[in-house]
């Protein structure tokens, strides 16, 4: 598979698990990230939670485009997205299954689109088809002077 672009997130951490997350589009504002009690004090969401939302988001544009294209009318569309958790077999806390729920408004059911994006939609959601696939990912620890202390494949 060819590499489409390309982004680069940074998080830093301010004290215990607060983190904070600087986008990379300079009118996006930053984000704080927490753990829940008893690691963190849940002054913002946790990682789980943003996989959630992500998903619930891009698969909630992804039906507002083909739909509408460019200019979606306002409040047409509600999304619910729950995270079930389970615990594998080393007993390590895992996102089990994500559902997401679309709650469309008659502006989406009325559209001469609406019946072809029901089939299709889904299908161009970057961020469900990805987490439906598995996402390859490697992870590197480096200390402050660029040193690689850790690499997983």
């Amino acid at each position: 598979m060819s590499e489409e672009g390309r982004f680069t997130i940074h998080l830093q951490q301010r004290e215990g698990f607060l983190i904070n997350v600087a986008f990379d589009w300079k009118r996006t504002p930053d984000l704080l990230m927490d753990e829940p009690p008893p690691l963190g004090e849940q002054r913002g969401p946790n990682a789980s939670r943003m996989l959630a939302a992500a998903a619930a988001n891009c698969l909630s544009a992804s039906l507002l485009y083909c739909v509408f294209k460019e200019e979606p009318p306002e409040n047409c569309l509600r999304a619910e997205a729950t995270c079930i958790m389970v615990r594998n077999e080393r007993k390590r806390l895992r996102i089990g299954s994500l559902e997401v729920r679309l709650i469309v408004g008659e502006a989406v059911t009325q559209s001469a689109r609406f019946a072809r994006c029901k089939g299709l939609f889904e299908d161009f959601c970057v961020v469900s088809a990805s987490i439906r696939q598995g996402v390859p990912m490697r992870v590197t620890i480096l200390n402050e002077a660029g040193e690689v202390l850790h690499t997983s494949s």
